[in-house]
């Protein structure tokens, strides 16, 4: 049996859970590598993919006989075929934090199950440890993410503007890649004041700072990748606070390693930021696989231990309003001992 699935049904005997219902639609890619609309049942006897006709050709294309999954068209299944799936299962697992309450009380009926229980991110935290194949797919992103980068260091003149950029980078990633891992972010100017700027008809100008959010999906998983860099020379009013946000970014870097605590990370970097007379406005990192953002999230308002092989970013930012804003960003893998980081793009005062 494919392993994630055995994995499944071992956590499963654990919490004595005689079955599951997966309805989130990444969750099921993880278990399966199916994308495509349906349900997936884990019942006592077998694996079940329940999907609409139109997807049966690409869900059988997909599986393999390892993976031990029948499927089923929704249309030809009858009322007795749902409530004979979960018969004699006293405890039925579903994804209270993905399922809307009228979901949760379809289920109830059309399945006939006696005790519907929640699952508490089950999955989800699972899925913080990436496998040698995960890794090696958000480590293929994060090269073409740094490729990328490259490209548009030299593409990039005054004169264009911040959604010429940005189409500049989607086609890029779309030539070579999944697509966009999120909307790529292009501020130039006082527009850098805003962490989650959208591209804007505004002009790229001599000495200007530009900061670049971007990220793309190889196999369905993520790389993300920010730079602050400079057009024709640094502007001295930048510098001190550039340094700064560097000069965390770097010492997270090392930080960052098997058992080191986020809340402790973060808070040594707010810490820092304040004793220069900055606020610190959003986390330290967050980890990213089958989504862009997902758990663990870095911050002085969690408390986990990072574990190796978990992927996650390292994006310290300052930002005055009105005027401009710095973050530097990097995906990492953690180890051992360390971490490695899997964009390498150059940080020390890139002017272009």
């Amino acid at each position: 049996m494919n392993s994630k699935l055995q994995w499944l049904r071992n956590k499963m005997n654990s919490l004595d859970l005689q079955g599951i219902i997966i309805s989130n639609p990444v969750n099921i890619r993880y278990l399966t590598n199916i994308n495509a609309e349906g349900t997936l049942l884990i019942t006592r006897k077998e694996n079940i993919y329940i999907t609409d006709g139109r997807y049966i050709e690409h869900v059988h294309s997909v599986l393999t006989l390892f993976d031990e999954i029948n499927v089923y068209d929704i249309k030809d299944l009858s009322k007795d075929d749902y409530e004979n799936f979960f018969m004699f299962c006293e405890n039925v697992g579903f994804e209270e934090h993905y399922v809307t309450y009228a979901k949760y009380k379809e289920y109830i009926r059309k399945y006939k199950i006696n005790n519907l229980v929640e699952t508490e991110y089950i999955i989800e935290k699972q899925r913080m440890i990436k496998d040698e194949e995960e890794i090696h797919n958000i480590n293929k992103a994060c090269n073409i993410t740094d490729d990328c980068f490259k490209y548009i260091l030299g593409y990039i003149k005054p004169g264009m503007t911040e959604k010429q950029i940005a189409k500049e980078i989607d086609e890029y990633y779309n030539e070579r890649t999944d697509g966009l891992a999120f909307e790529t972010i292009v501020a130039s100017g006082e527009n850098t004041s805003k962490p989650h700027a959208v591209p804007t008809n505004r002009k790229i100008q001599e000495q200007d700072i530009i900061t670049i959010d971007m990220g793309c999906k190889v196999n369905g998983y993520c790389s993300d990748m920010t730079r602050t860099f400079f057009v024709g020379d640094v502007i001295e009013e930048v510098k001190p606070i550039y340094d700064l946000v560097l000069k965390n970014q770097l010492q997270t870097l090392e930080d960052y390693k098997d058992g080191a605590n986020t809340r402790i990370v973060s808070k040594m970097v707010e810490n820092d930021f304040r004793l220069n007379g900055y606020d610190f406005i959003h986390s330290l990192g967050h980890g990213l696989g089958l989504e862009i953002h997902e758990p663990p999230y870095i911050s002085y308002n969690n408390d986990t231990l990072l574990k190796e092989n978990m992927v996650v970013t390292d994006e310290p930012g300052i930002y005055i309003p009105g005027k401009f804003g710095v973050r530097i960003e990097d995906t990492v893998q953690i180890t051992k001992f360390g971490c490695i980081k899997l964009t390498n793009s150059e940080k020390n005062y890139i002017i272009i």
